[in-house]
């Protein structure tokens, strides 16, 4: 099938380039938020709706990822036929209602259908900023950007769990879907009253299944595409385990529970870092290089760990250590994927992230899943499959790339 021409970037903003850029941020921001502020309460909504196993606390956060990654299969196409603006209001306005509707759940089975629903309103805010950006920008220009929403978006999951573990402290949990409700409120006022649209009438794309099926094909038939997305969500597994289980290790397995924001925020900062430095090199070394190399270094680094684990050497400060240089080549590696992913969907930028969005979060939630159920007192099961994603991404880029590896393009 013919793919048709992404359409000219005018590699500009439509509002001040700072702001368009915390603007970004803030919007992909509600999804750290909305999994890592829950960190510190879960024990707390266990103990409060009977939740007796921790393990089945997890699915706080499951339940969230799964109705994300669902619902990026209606808001893309949504997006592409009436534009972004109406698409991501509604998205954020139930976003408030589903996170104020948690707060006042009354049974475990209420909050997680909650949960559910506030995921797939979230997911909204996630497929609108990136073909936002791709509105805007395109190749390596796309790539410095969506870096650059990453360095302030990677603020949420460092803050995210002090800011549930000071909630914690002067109120009950429920009032921690309070605080994200007003927080997704202000975005939407901020959103509306100073983003245009960014999709113009002549590129808005009819909202009919031929339609649908023929920008999936043109998504599935780019290697690129397909590709970078699989191993975006082959890694997204592992970090959807380290999620799962921070709270239990930090708890269980090294008896700190009150160094889980610090640690958690140390960790999370150097992904800040890997997306800044990509923000200033990327232009020069391109993504291919920089993407690689990363991946190579999370398999190694995945693997001195697992080897760690497995000889019973596990402590604190090398957990710390080392996971938060494995998150540095896990944000390097994985804002340059996005990049790629979505280099030739130009003209169904909405419809494509939307998809990719679903595949690499659903397949990530439920590796994550698998890997965080298999919690065994140890970080064994952690590494192991941070370690066994990393060389299947290889593998996955390797195809994609037709062997390949580091070359410009």
């Amino acid at each position: 099938m013919h793919q048709p021409n992404p359409p000219a970037s005018l590699d500009r903003a439509p509002i001040p380039f700072g702001e368009f850029v915390a603007m970004a941020a803030a919007l992909m921001a509600l999804t750290a938020l909305g999994i890592d502020s829950m960190l510190p309460a879960l024990p707390s909504i266990g103990e409060s709706l009977g939740v007796t196993s921790p393990n089945d606390r997890q699915f706080v956060i499951t339940s969230f990822l799964i109705g994300f990654a669902v619902a990026q299969l209606a808001h893309g196409p949504l997006a592409d036929r009436f534009g972004r603006r109406p698409v991501l209001g509604v998205a954020l306005l139930v976003a408030v209602v589903t996170n104020l509707l948690a707060a006042i759940a009354g049974s475990y089975e209420l909050l997680l259908a909650a949960r559910f629903a506030s995921g797939m309103a979230v997911a909204g805010a996630r497929v609108v900023t990136v073909a936002m950006v791709r509105d805007c920008f395109a190749g390596r220009a796309m790539a410095r950007v969506m870096s650059l929403v990453f360095v302030v978006f990677m603020a949420a999951p460092v803050l995210a769990p002090a800011f549930g573990q000071i909630v914690l402290l002067f109120a009950p949990w429920r009032w921690i879907f309070v605080g994200i409700a007003t927080v997704a409120a202000a975005i939407l006022a901020w959103y509306w009253l100073r983003m245009p649209e960014t999709l113009a009438v002549e590129d808005r794309s009819p909202l009919n299944p031929r339609q649908l099926w023929s920008g999936y094909k043109i998504v599935g038939g780019d290697r690129y595409a397909v590709g970078y997305t699989i191993a975006a969500a082959l890694l997204q597994g592992g970090l959807f385990g380290f999620i799962n289980s921070v709270q239990q290790i930090m708890a269980d397995i090294f008896g700190r529970p009150e160094l889980l924001t610090i640690v958690f925020a140390a960790v999370a900062s150097t992904m800040a870092i890997a997306n800044f430095m990509n923000s200033r090199v990327v232009m020069r070394f391109g993504t291919r290089v920089l993407s690689h190399s990363a991946l190579l270094g999370l398999i190694a680094i995945a693997g001195i760990h697992l080897a760690v684990a497995w000889a019973g050497y596990e402590s604190l400060i090398v957990f710390a250590v080392l996971q938060a240089l494995l998150m540095g080549c896990f944000g390097l590696a994985a804002s340059n994927f996005s990049a790629m992913a979505m280099e030739n969907m130009g003209r169904i930028a909405g419809l494509a992230s939307s998809l990719q969005g679903f595949v690499s979060t659903l397949v990530g939630a439920v590796i994550g899943a698998f890997i965080g159920q298999a919690f065994d007192g140890t970080t064994v099961p952690l590494y192991g499959g941070f370690f066994v994603c990393g060389i299947a991404a290889l593998g996955v880029v390797f195809l994609a790339e037709r062997g390949r590896l580091f070359h410009a393009r």
